[in-house]
């Protein structure tokens, strides 16, 4: 049965409205279509205007004129401190993932077996990174595995690629903690996940042409061939300079117990992570030792006979602990578990109210001309036809800045609110992630050139490897417009997540979690298991991807039952029964819990409102009408 065509009410023709209108003696008005206009004014993506709600400057007074500088002095200065403890949270908060996770991450790169094969590789990289909130951490782990002769850089490519994936988790969790405004939240999370895509998409072209050809690792090994590359100084620490006075006062870490623990150091598991002493010196001395024989003598040292026995001379490094660190748990008799929770509550705590607070001061900060200048010089190109030079000199703004900050988690995670706040748009933040991913390579190959003599050309392989893999990347999905697809993406998701916000939280666990386990879990039953699993999944992903895009752009082509998802249970093919299930879990708070209530009312009201105003409204890349076939007028959100 064909269905019924869309009805809409009626529209009279010009001639009737200008008779109506002179007999009303009113002035004609032309006929307007009030859903199209308003559907043409709504456009989510749009940038907010922030308006000037405020007296004018010309309108002030000598002494009103003196308050408003003073009082945007008094701001300035405050969101300097506010994101100074919002870079301090994101420290602590890499130490407390440590701390829970850190020997765990040792652990899983202990199984070379598992490490050799690419895909159990890769989500290991995933999963170590998201453990110890530091994709270079997990980067100083591999070198230190591959300098002892533990790992080849072969295979220690797929697990740069997943660090890669792993260290965007970070931003995710930020764009995450502003879910309170429905717009300010979808713009967020796009701008945040789009990392994600960029990564997840070059790791699925990259990896298997890394496989097949192994250029990356031929590249590089052809560079460190090519240049006699001598040790140099470490590389700047420009950020930690300034968070240390804090940060030291906190928590101390010592991260060589978790690559002692990967490199199988037995003696690594009875240590704790938290640092005791801080100041230590080291004495060497030669001694004399017994051997079973002239043979194992030590090489170029003395080695003599007495008594029956065979002695030589060893040198013996002895550490002497001079002076206890100074931070709040060196005198904690705690466990590295419950120090790293108390931590990981306080960081995620101190990190929303900073979060918050820097997002209402923006919004008092960017008025007027304040706010049109920023916007301009953000988001507007270069005229014509030099405009496609503005996006390659954001790259390299956020390389820049990156390198500054030594971080590209910070780097991202500020300037995420910065995109849900409406100041940059997400074309814009874009190549300001990849920059900041070439930037973060450029700081691990300036320490990497740090290393020592017999560690150094291991680790700037690897680093380079990391470097050329994100350069390859960007070649991929930027130069082109058209091959901007995770810009796309995210915004795909970004209205899914604004509609249903407790999708977030399943994409964080689904994504960062439950998938890399499921993956390394099949790896670890062996190849077989991991093919037979993982080629059928793959299969029916693609045929659902080119099902949903033929669904939308070439239907003729598809057999009548193929035309729509109708044919599947709702549940697989609608969010809308799983929403349900959620909003009935929470009712629970939302019917005890008074204030609660009262706030959600409202909140409910208003996305009552939005969801009237944008239901027609699709952005996705590949919209597919027959998931959301449902009539969707009014949703009850669910808020995290």
């Amino acid at each position: 049965m064909a269905p019924l065509p869309e009805t809409h009410p009626a529209s009279p023709p010009p001639e009737l409205g200008a008779e109506l209108a002179r007999k009303d003696g009113s002035n004609p008005e032309p006929w307007t279509d009030e859903s199209d206009s308003e559907d043409e004014e709504l456009d989510p993506w749009d940038l907010p205007e922030l308006r000037d709600t405020g007296v004018k400057w010309s309108d002030l007074d000598t002494k009103g004129k003196v308050l408003s500088v003073l009082k945007s002095i008094v701001k300035f200065v405050l969101l300097l401190g506010l994101l100074y403890v919002f870079v301090c949270s994101l420290d602590i908060l890499s130490s407390a993932f440590q701390l829970v996770g850190g020997k765990a991450a040792g652990d899983i790169f202990q199984d070379n077996a598992v490490l050799s094969n690419p895909v159990a590789g890769l989500v290991i990289g995933v999963l170590v990174t998201v453990l110890v909130q530091s994709s270079s951490t997990s980067s100083s782990i591999v070198v230190s595995m591959v300098s002892s002769g533990l790992l080849e850089v072969k295979s220690a490519v797929p697990i740069i690629m997943g660090a890669n994936i792993g260290t965007s988790v970070t931003n995710t969790i930020v764009a995450v903690m502003q879910a309170g405004d429905r717009n300010e939240f979808r713009r967020a999370f796009a701008g945040a996940t789009v990392h994600d895509f960029f990564n997840w998409l070059s790791v699925l072209v990259l990896l298997p042409l890394e496989v097949a050809s192994g250029y990356l690792y031929r590249l590089t090994k052809l560079i460190i061939d090519s240049f006699n590359i001598q040790t140099g100084a470490d590389a700047p620490d420009l950020l930690k300079v300034i968070t240390e006075p804090l940060t030291k006062n906190i928590i101390e870490l010592d991260t060589s117990v978790i690559r002692d623990i990967a490199t199988g150091d037995p003696a690594a598991r009875n240590k704790s992570l938290i640092k005791i002493w801080c100041k230590t010196e080291k004495i060497t001395s030669l001694v004399n030792i017994s051997v079973s024989g002239f043979e194992n003598c030590t090489l170029g040292a003395l080695c003599w006979e007495e008594d029956g026995q065979v002695w030589t001379q060893e040198n013996q490094t002895e550490t002497n602990n001079l002076g206890k660190c100074t931070h709040m748990f060196v005198y904690a008799n705690l466990p590295d578990l419950a120090v790293g929770l108390i931590l990981l509550a306080l960081s995620l705590l101190a990190l929303c109210t900073c979060l918050i607070l820097i997002v209402k001061l923006l919004n008092s900060m960017l008025k007027g001309q304040v706010a049109v200048v920023i916007k301009k010089v953000l988001n507007t190109d270069f005229p014509f036809p030099f405009s496609w030079v503005t996006g390659y000199l954001a790259i390299l703004v956020g390389a820049g800045m990156t390198f500054i900050v030594q971080s590209s988690s910070v780097f991202t995670s500020a300037i995420t609110p910065l995109v849900g706040i409406g100041v940059i748009s997400i074309e814009r933040a874009y190549p300001l992630t990849l920059g900041s991913n070439i930037g973060t390579t450029t700081t691990a190959i300036l320490a990497a050139l740090a290393s020592p003599g017999e560690t150094l050309a291991n680790s700037l392989q690897i680093s380079l490897c990391h470097f050329f893999f994100n350069i390859s990347g960007i070649l991929l999905w930027y130069p082109i417009p058209f091959t901007r697809i995770p810009i796309r993406l995210a915004k795909a998701l970004g209205d899914r997540t604004a509609k249903y916000r407790w999708f977030a939280a399943l994409y964080l666990i689904l994504i960062f979690l439950l998938f890399p386990l499921t993956v390394l879990g099949l790896s670890i039953a062996g190849w077989q298991v991991l093919v037979g699993v993982g080629v059928p999944v793959l299969v029916l992903a693609i045929f659902a991807i080119v099902v949903n895009v033929m669904q939308k752009r070439w239907p003729r082509f598809l057999p009548p039952f193929l035309r729509s998802w109708d044919f599947l249970p709702k549940p697989l093919h609608s969010l809308k029964p799983w929403d349900k299930v959620v909003t009935a879990s929470m009712t629970f708070c939302r019917t005890r819990c008074c204030c609660c209530c009262k706030c959600c009312k409202e909140r409910e009201q208003d996305e009552e409102k939005d969801d009237a105003k944008t239901k027609e409204k699709h952005l996705e890349m590949y919209d597919n009408p027959a998931l959301t076939i449902e009539d969707e007028a009014k949703v009850t959100a669910t808020h995290l």
